[in-house]
């Protein structure tokens, strides 16, 4: 089938284009600023706040499905304008539409376990943009799929572990928070997942995220340790005594996403300790302890 990958040239987008053309997938890929390093069937500029770059684009490449990859952060006409207007354009050319939202929705106050039934309560303006997104996607194009997700990590170019990178290096001053609380996802393991959403027809709220709920600085201890790096020039911190805005603990339940899915959600504590001998095979460290917790001081 022919796919479009809306913010293609990010770290999700690059994957879902390699996982796509793998597949034998027809795709298209866009771009903001500048085409990325994937190699999609082609590439195209687009404005998300452009509604008329939007409905040529889906006239000239025609796609089956069109996944909403791209990331506006809190900028309010991109981020919760921007795929009101694609879902318009695609419920229109009865495309199907699988958009990206986030564990931000959330506020963390009262509860922390969030399943698909549970209402967003942003409590920043990233938070309010992608929830507002979602509400405007869904009321437009009722057969999209909204697919929430959590910290995305994966082959060393997540923002998460190049900060690890730079704190255990000393050249970026900060703290890994212990009192805040996600679920980290592989790439592969999201990008896989979002094709299989798209391929299925899939419809609503599904949630995404990893297996593991870890604070950020057992997510940054358990990166440190994969790539040979000193753990203990990791501080530690709290968010709550921090100006960093955003929700504490947010923890993604993606178990009734999981069993419509053939592709494993795994966990942090899998996904960062395995390790390959000489013949290519994988080996597992035994998990750590719950005591310790995880992330960084980043707004969420």
């Amino acid at each position: 089938m022919t796919i479009l990958i809306v913010g293609g040239s990010g770290f999700l987008g690059s994957e879902l284009v390699r996982q796509a053309r793998a597949a034998g997938h027809t795709t298209v890929a866009t771009y903001t600023t500048k085409a990325g390093t994937a190699s999609p069937s082609g590439w195209r500029h687009l404005d998300l706040r452009d509604a008329g770059s939007l409905d040529a684009i889906m006239a000239e490449v025609n796609p089956r499905v069109v996944i909403n990859a791209s990331s506006g952060r809190a900028d309010w006409a991109v981020t919760a304008e921007g795929p009101l207007q694609l879902a318009i354009v695609a419920a229109k050319r009865g495309t199907h539409m699988v958009h990206m939202s986030t564990d931000a929705v959330f506020s963390g106050a009262g509860r922390v376990h969030y399943d698909e039934s549970c209402l967003p309560d942003p409590i920043t303006p990233y938070g309010a943009a992608k929830a507002a997104a979602e509400t405007g996607v869904l009321a437009v194009h009722p057969k999209a799929a909204v697919v929430r997700t959590s910290l995305i990590i994966g082959h060393g170019r997540s923002v998460h572990e190049r900060l690890v990178h730079q704190i255990a290096a000393g050249t970026f001053d900060g703290a890994l928070f212990t009192d805040d609380i996600r679920c980290p996802v592989h790439v592969s393991d999201l990008a896989a997942a979002l094709l299989e959403l798209a391929r299925s027809g899939a419809a609503g709220i599904h949630h995404a995220a990893g297996a593991d709920a870890l604070s950020r600085h057992e997510l940054g201890v358990l990166i440190a340790r994969r790539d040979g790096l000193d753990a203990s020039r990791l501080p530690a911190g709290l968010r709550a005594e921090s100006t960093v805005p955003g929700a504490l603990d947010v923890r993604l339940d993606s178990q009734t996403t999981q069993q419509s899915l053939r592709t494993p959600l795994r966990g942090a504590r899998e996904f960062l300790r395995l390790r390959e001998d000489g013949r290519g095979r994988s080996h597992r460290c035994p998990p750590m302890s719950m005591a310790q917790t995880s992330t960084t001081p980043r707004p969420n």
